[in-house]
């Protein structure tokens, strides 16, 4: 959304409002080209950020899509034998040794960036976190949440008990879309990029020949096959507000490995911004009683939103503020 007109303006002038900015995840996409590439088409966006960053921390948090922003301080604890812990917070010193991050720390230097992983506690004692780990429980079967089954049932495990036992099953995956996205041309990275885009447009299309082979023929096949090799449990339901169910059901079993004493987690991910007006609370809380928030997302995933009005339109902002209730703002609906 970025690239469309007056859209970075709106971006800034809510930045310049807050004290503190939280990149919650997916801020770059390293896995549909070259990170060098990929720095170049970025680089005036966040030059343009810049001048409304300044004086203020900003916290990036690295998720599925762009997990190698974290690679150089995840290989150092690594190396020291050190278990992932559910928050971390680095500083990101600027420069290219640093990796893509130290890049992004360049082009903001008046700024304090620090790089946490895989989640941060807020002012308010909220944690944030992208929420990519969710994609291990989620039953809606997207390539995804496909691979994280295939994945877990290959390493063995028999669950995941803290960060440093989801990062284990889930950096492997990261880490070879990283490395396709440095050797794979660009026109496979564009297949798979949409791929997942492809099957779901079809799927919940208007074509109606197309919408019955592949949901009601191909879909259920498919996951019916995957259920049988233990790969999921999966649904064979393709829609939005399943998406939505699925996922909050699958995030509150990572907030309470994560974070279990938390009053409110923040997450991305499913793109789903929430909770909305007229969503049912009781979906939004955790068993433990944690409260659920998603930050939405800067994406136009035109599959499956036809206009403003959808809960998955694109430009929320979480607004966190200590002794007041989480706040939810979109800066691109026009009312």
């Amino acid at each position: 959304m970025l690239r469309r007109p007056g859209v970075v303006e709106r971006l800034v002038d809510a930045l310049r409002r807050a004290d503190r900015v939280v990149l919650l995840g997916d801020t770059l996409e390293l896995r549909e080209r070259p990170v060098a590439a990929l720095l170049g088409v970025v680089r005036p966006i966040f030059e343009r950020l810049a001048p409304a960053l300044a004086g203020k921390p900003v916290a990036l948090v690295p998720g599925n899509h762009d997990h190698q922003l974290g690679e150089p301080w995840l290989g150092r604890e690594r190396l020291a034998g050190r278990p992932l812990a559910a928050e971390n917070e680095w500083r990101v010193p600027p420069g290219d040794d640093h990796g893509p991050a130290g890049a992004l720390a360049s082009w903001l230097p008046r700024s304090e960036l620090t790089l946490a992983y895989p989640g941060l506690r807020l002012e308010d004692g909220t944690y944030a976190t992208h929420g990519q780990y969710l994609d291990l429980y989620l039953t809606v079967p997207r390539v995804e949440s496909l691979t994280a089954s295939a994945v877990f049932r290959l390493s063995g495990r028999e669950g995941c008990s803290s960060a440093a036992d989801y990062e284990a099953v889930m950096a492997p995956i990261y880490g070879f879309h990283a490395g396709l996205a440095e050797g794979a041309t660009g026109a496979a990275l564009a297949r798979g990029a949409t791929l997942s885009r492809s099957v779901w447009g079809r799927a919940t299309g208007d074509g109606r020949l197309a919408r019955f082979l592949v949901g009601q023929v191909t879909i259920p096949a498919v996951v019916a096959a995957l259920n049988r090799l233990k790969i999921g449990p999966f649904s064979p339901v393709l829609t939005g507000e399943e998406l939505r169910r699925a996922g909050l059901v699958a995030m509150a079993r990572v907030a309470d490995v994560l974070a279990p004493d938390a009053s409110a987690v923040l997450f991305g991910h499913t793109h789903r911004a929430g909770p909305l007006p007229g969503d049912d609370e009781a979906e939004w809380r955790t068993l433990a009683g944690t409260q659920l928030y998603n930050s939405g997302n800067w994406y136009l995933e035109s599959a499956f939103v036809r206009d403003e009005r959808s809960p998955y339109w694109p430009g929320t902002i979480a607004w966190v503020s200590r002794g007041e209730p989480l706040r939810l703002e979109n800066a691109l609906r026009s009312a």
